[in-house]
């Protein structure tokens, strides 16, 4: 008995879908300020890349230098 109930209920289970209600609520949720917190850490990720670059270019110039002067 369990297995036949394991059975139906697996076939019928179906995909959790939201109504169309819900989606024109999305301009009222704060679902906005997540997007916005997506796009303030992606702008992050981009402004630390490019900081790290500086820095790397920074570093090299140094080692440069210094064989320079050794030499």
């Amino acid at each position: 008995m369990r297995g036949l109930l394991t059975l139906t209920l697996i076939f019928a289970g179906q995909a959790a879908m939201a109504h169309p209600g819900h989606w024109a609520d999305l301009a009222g949720h704060d679902h906005w300020v997540a997007g916005a917190a997506i796009g303030l850490a992606g702008l992050a990720a981009i402004w630390g890349a490019l900081k790290g670059k500086k820095a790397k270019q920074e570093a090299d110039e140094v080692e440069e230098e210094l064989e320079e002067e050794t030499a």
